[in-house]
C-alpha cells in the first residue's frame, strides 16, 4: 500500500459515518458511530456525515440529524434493498473516492465486518477492526522529526484480549476504523436538528 504525499492527505476533511439500515430501520450503531463521530469532528474543527445506502431509505435523515449528522449522502437504488457486498462496498467506496472524507467509522456488525475491509481495500487505506477506543491525538510515525498532530488513534484489543494495541495510519486517508456495538455512547436526540442532503 503505496503511501499518499501530505498534499493529497489535505485534501481529505470530515468524519463519516455508514449508517447502517436493515429493512428501512436504522441499526442502533449508526447512532452510536454518530455520537463518537460528533467528539472526534469537534476536534478537528470539521463536520459529521452520515452515508445512507439503501431503496427508500429518505424517510430515515431526519433521525440521523437528531442524533448529531451534519449532513446525510443518500444514496438510493432498488439494487441496494437488501445487503450485498459489492453493490453496498461499489457505494461506500464510489462516495469515499467523491468525497475524500478524513475518518470512516463503520459498526463492527456482520454487515460492517463484511463492507469495512472490501472498502478499504477498495481505496487503498488500512482499516483497525473492532475498535473499542477512538481519539485524536498525535502519533510519531517512523522517521518522523515531529510527531503529526490530529490523527485517529484507535485502540483494539489484540493477542486474544490480553493486550491493548493503539493504531495509527499515518500515511493513508481515509482513517478507517469499525467498532462493536455497545462500546460508544449515542448523543441525546436533538428535536427539529436538520442536515444537508446530498
Amino acid at each position: 500500500m503505496g503511501a499518499m504525499n501530505a498534499e493529497d492527505m489535505k485534501n481529505y476533511k470530515g468524519v463519516f459515518v455508514f449508517a447502517q439500515q436493515v429493512d428501512n430501520e436504522l441499526s442502533g450503531i449508526a447512532f452510536e458511530l454518530l455520537g463518537k463521530a460528533k467528539d472526534l469532528a469537534k476536534d478537528l474543527d470539521t463536520d459529521v456525515t452520515a452515508v445512507l445506502v439503501g431503496s427508500d431509505v429518505k424517510g430515515l435523515v431526519d433521525d440521523l440529524a437528531k442524533y448529531g449528522a451534519d449532513k446525510v449522502i443518500v444514496v438510493d437504488d432498488p439494487e441496494l434493498k437488501e445487503y450485498r457486498t459489492e453493490p453496498y462496498a461499489h457505494a461506500l467506496a464510489s462516495v469515499i473516492n467523491e468525497y475524500k472524507p478524513e475518518i470512516v467509522l463503520v459498526g463492527a456488525t456482520a454487515i460492517g465486518r463484511d463492507l469495512g475491509p472490501t472498502v478499504s481495500a477498495r481505496v487503498a487505506t488500512g482499516l483497525t477492526a473492532d475498535c473499542t477506543v477512538l481519539e485524536i491525538g498525535e502519533f510519531k510515525a517512523r522517521g518522523d522529526k515531529e510527531p503529526r498532530q490530529g490523527q485517529l488513534l484507535m485502540t483494539r484489543p489484540a493477542f486474544g484480549g490480553n493486550t491493548i494495541a493503539t493504531i495509527a495510519c499515518p500515511d493513508n486517508r481515509p482513517q478507517m476504523a469499525t467498532v462493536r456495538p455497545g462500546v460508544m455512547q449515542k448523543l441525546p436526540k436533538e428535536a427539529g436538528r436538520k442536515a444537508e442532503v446530498i
